[in-house]
């Protein structure tokens, strides 16, 4: 299928790796020119030729300076695809994650997006572009070992639907992605959620038998590919998808129970 995206910008955020480097290739593919932020900007992101910015947007500054450097380097941009996040399992429970864990989880994965989305949404109405937020299938399947990353990730479903119905009349699409687990480093990495799942003994203390076992809960029986979410991301970022805003579009092999 022709996306018609080529000739467009994009703006990608947590592009250096995962989910958000499957994104950039794809939207490459399509003929999209791309400004990836990071917070590390080299190894393979540094190699597609891409304009990369080096930009911790986990800070309340970080969002905004990824912009406005995006704005001067392009001139302009049609799309943003708000990726950055992070997770961390919490193995002891609801008691053992703090203020400071709360407030890193919310900054992270909710804040970063909310702010990179201030600061580009004027750009965005200028020339009637597009946003898509990869959010999370813990943002209606919540889970305990995640509890924080849950909150986080069910008040930017909310935000991001929210804010469709008030830019949508200007012609601005506003849509979310929600995965369930995806074999990227953040599950099966070192230090990835499971590994950590099995640092508590879990299935035996082996992060194979913890990954086997989080992918026999979806009905397809595997965890989703960063670049099948990436297909949808792009898919939705294009004008394909040209009248559907305020949607939350799950991709989680089956996983979620619920209709």
């Amino acid at each position: 299928m022709e996306l018609q995206l080529a000739g467009k910008t994009a703006l990608v955020t947590g592009a250096s790796k995962g989910i958000g480097l499957a994104i950039t290739k794809e939207l490459l593919a399509e003929g999209v020119k791309v400004v990836a932020g990071a917070r590390t900007v080299g190894g393979e992101l540094a190699s597609l030729g891409v304009e990369t910015v080096a930009v911790d947007l986990g800070t309340p500054e970080g969002p905004a300076a990824f912009v406005a450097e995006a704005l001067a380097r392009t001139g302009g941009f049609d799309i943003l695809v708000n990726n950055v996040g992070a997770v961390s399992p919490r193995p002891g429970g609801f008691a053992s994650v703090t203020d400071e864990d709360w407030l890193a989880t919310w900054t992270l994965d909710f804040l970063s997006a909310v702010r990179t989305t201030r600061a580009a949404l004027p750009q965005l109405v200028e020339r009637t572009g597009s946003i898509v937020t990869v959010a999370s299938v813990n943002a209606s399947y919540p889970d305990p070992l995640v509890i924080d990353y849950s909150a986080a990730k069910a008040a930017q479903t909310n935000f991001f639907k929210a804010l469709s119905k008030e830019v949508g009349p200007q012609g601005v699409r506003v849509n979310t992605v929600s995965p369930g687990p995806v074999s990227t480093d953040l599950w099966l990495g070192k230090g990835g959620v499971a590994e950590t799942i099995a640092g508590t003994g879990a299935v035996g203390g082996d992060p194979a038998a913890v990954a086997a076992q989080a992918a026999a809960g979806s009905v397809t029986g595997r965890f989703t590919t960063p670049e099948e979410v990436a297909a949808l991301v792009v898919f939705l970022a294009s004008n394909r998808a040209g009248n559907l805003t305020g949607a939350d579009i799950i991709i989680d092999g089956g996983l979620t129970p619920t209709i």
